[in-house]
């Protein structure tokens, strides 16, 4: 995909959502993006099935895009779970994240979900999502923010 080229370019200009100043920060809601406020419930945790309507997919592949199990999708109480609502918050800062550069929310989920990353062997973000290394994903596009190469 052509479009992780241009991710470089836009980001060193001070264009695109990664910034410095988040690396190593836990998830900042609305810091990157307004995906989150779309699909966050009152309660401020996120909810499989808006998520899903947001990225026009269904909540059992929002789950396993997360690396979650299908009960997440099921189950409210297993989707307010900590663990389920870290893995969701990660999975959507780094769409918002990537969203700018890639031209778009649509692009972002398919950079997320297919493109590999050269810099860990060939794995895309969701696999690293899904390992629970989405901070490697983060401190990546960081340094793609300050002028890395992708």
């Amino acid at each position: 995909m052509k479009r992780t080229l241009a991710i470089s370019g836009r980001a060193a200009a001070g264009r695109g959502p990664g910034r410095p100043e988040a690396a190593g920060n836990s998830f900042q809601p609305g810091k990157w993006g307004e995906l989150f406020g779309s699909v966050a419930g009152s309660d401020g945790s996120v909810e499989p099935s808006r998520l899903a309507l947001a990225l026009r997919t269904t909540s059992r592949e929002i789950v396993r895009s997360a690396g979650l199990s299908d009960d997440v999708a099921r189950r409210a109480s297993r989707a307010h779970g900590p663990k389920s609502q870290q893995r969701l918050r990660e999975m959507i800062e780094i769409i918002d994240r990537v969203g700018e550069w890639a031209g778009g929310r649509e692009f972002a989920v398919a950079w997320y979900r297919s493109q590999p990353i050269p810099a860990f062997g060939g794995q895309t973000a969701e696999a690293l999502v899904k390992s629970g290394q989405a901070n490697a994903v983060r401190e990546y596009l960081d340094g793609i923010a300050l002028g890395g190469f992708a």
